[in-house]
């Protein structure tokens, strides 16, 4: 007589703790390349004036800003030029607006993809925010143009450090956020009109075309440096300041950003489960 078979049976139980899953994020790894080319030519490839565009939205704006408040309202600017000032500031703040705003729509726009074939769902927002990455390196180089132009003063050693800590600070910025409106997007759809609003208002809560100098009460300062966009934004311009930034404002805009950073994270790993549902 056979023996028995034995039965086997498995439990499958969602996981109890958080993880951000480095391995697999590293195994799709070429989907990076991929989904930001992609999103590079896709961009573009309709433009006559191609990647012009990644210089002229910056510059435009410095344009209108320089002559309307640096000039009409001698707007302080922390011993550099205005024209300096402004945009280098608003090239860090066109990543945080584009990243932000494509990162928010990213899932819903690749909603066929994600039904489709799994791989992991963080690479769509990353993806989303490398394409404006990509646009803040063909527009800083206009900014070295505009340092040589207007002979600003520029501490070199300082640059080496600051300049990529505040574009690596405006990227975690813009990362919470990001896919914290990516997955609030999926399943309200009210939020696509939401970022819009929210990038307009933003713009002028943060010291991108004023210095905190000129708010006047602390209390305020305290409340405009919640906004983590203030750190990289003053640390990318510390290469060309003489006075120091007030260190409470900077740690507290990087501790908002990591807030922010986390938050977005832990809900986006929490719901990326039902993203193929609802997309």
């Amino acid at each position: 007589m056979d023996a028995e078979k034995k039965e086997t049976y498995y439990e499958i139980r969602p996981k109890l703790t958080f993880s951000l899953n480095l391995n697999e994020l590293i195994e799709y790894k070429e989907l990076f390349y991929f989904f930001t080319w992609r999103d590079v030519k896709v961009k573009y490839k309709q433009a006559a004036l191609g990647f012009l565009w990644a210089i002229l939205q910056p510059l435009v704006m410095m344009v209108i800003f320089t002559f309307f408040i640096g000039k009409t309202m001698n707007m302080p600017s922390d011993e550099m030029e205005y024209p300096v000032f402004a945009f280098s500031g608003l090239i860090l703040w066109t990543l945080f607006s584009s990243g932000l705003t494509n990162a928010g729509n990213s899932m819903v726009s690749n909603a066929q993809i994600i039904k489709k074939i799994y791989f992991p769902r963080l690479v769509i927002p990353i993806s989303s925010i490398l394409v404006s990455v990509f646009d803040f390196l063909i527009a800083f180089f206009v900014m070295i143009v505009l340092l040589v132009f207007f002979q600003q003063p520029v501490d070199f050693f300082r640059a080496i450090v600051y300049w990529p800590m505040g574009l690596v600070i405006a990227i975690i910025a813009t990362f919470g956020p990001g896919c914290l409106l990516a997955a609030l997007n999926v399943k309200y759809r009210d939020f696509r009109y939401v970022i819009p609003f929210l990038v307009q208002a933003l713009l002028f809560l943060t010291p991108v075309i004023y210095p905190i100098s000129i708010v006047s009460g602390n209390w305020l300062k305290y409340l405009l440096a919640v906004n983590p966009m203030y750190a990289a934004i003053t640390l990318f311009r510390m290469p060309m300041m003489n006075a120091a930034p007030d260190a409470l404002l900077i740690w507290i805009s990087l501790c908002s950003g990591a807030v922010f950073f986390i938050i977005g994270l832990i809900y986006f790993r929490q719901t990326e489960g039902y993203f193929a549902d609802l997309a």
